[in-house]
């Protein structure tokens, strides 16, 4: 994942998607666990889940954008600035991953609980609408991360293009993952707006993605 000290140095730039989920501090940040310790919790416990899984995923593909595109900068104008994108969106990240499990776990709880099999109850709702939510962040988060690797990959250093596709490919699974869980946690069905953004997002991911690809043959 992207480095503390970076994270620190770059500044806050805005997206082309705007997400309406604000990201809370966490005690148990991911930043600070160990690559094997996540492994370790993603195969033995309830969570991380699936939705940490596709933030890590995109966490991995700013990272590879922002080495592309620091190595470019001699050759690329835009190059600093789209680093300092990728920066941004791959420090939300890790607080996604954290804040989307404790989501499953809360609706895990709640399924489990005497009033969970009433779904009309309105303390469910809220939870699985909250795990609905944060998938959807996740995934918004992921789409720019792939339309950025999708530039880097056509304008950045070529002798780094591979890593900047690989950031695209990345990015685009972790959004596909991400998009899926928004459909699957609604507790609404057909016409939730999140679904549709959802859905959005995967398909400019899934552009971007192959996009990158095409440029390789």
């Amino acid at each position: 994942m992207v480095g503390q000290a970076a994270l620190e140095e770059a500044p806050q730039l805005g997206t082309s998607i705007q997400t309406s989920y604000t990201c809370v501090a966490v005690a148990d940040d991911y930043l600070e666990l160990k690559l094997s310790e996540f492994l370790e919790r993603s195969a033995s416990e309830p969570t991380p889940g699936a939705g940490s899984a596709a933030a890590v995923a995109i966490a991995l593909a700013a990272s590879l954008v922002v080495k592309v595109a620091r190595v470019s900068r001699d050759s690329w104008n835009d190059a600093a600035g789209v680093a300092a994108q990728a920066i941004e969106l791959g420090s939300r990240c890790p607080t996604l991953a954290r804040d989307d499990a404790d989501a499953w776990q809360d609706a895990l709880a709640s399924l489990a609980s005497p009033h969970g099999v009433d779904g009309a109850d309105t303390e469910l709702r809220r939870v699985l609408d909250r795990a609905a939510d944060l998938p959807l962040a996740i995934a918004e988060t992921g789409a720019d991360v792939a339309g950025l690797a999708l530039l880097t990959a056509e304008r950045g250093a070529p002798s780094l293009r591979g890593e900047a596709v690989a950031a695209a490919v990345l990015a685009h699974a972790g959004v596909r993952i991400a998009a899926h869980l928004v459909v699957i946690n609604l507790v609404t069905q057909a016409g939730d707006e999140r679904s549709a953004r959802a859905g959005r997002a995967e398909q400019a991911a899934g552009s971007a993605a192959a996009g990158a690809l095409e440029g390789e043959r």
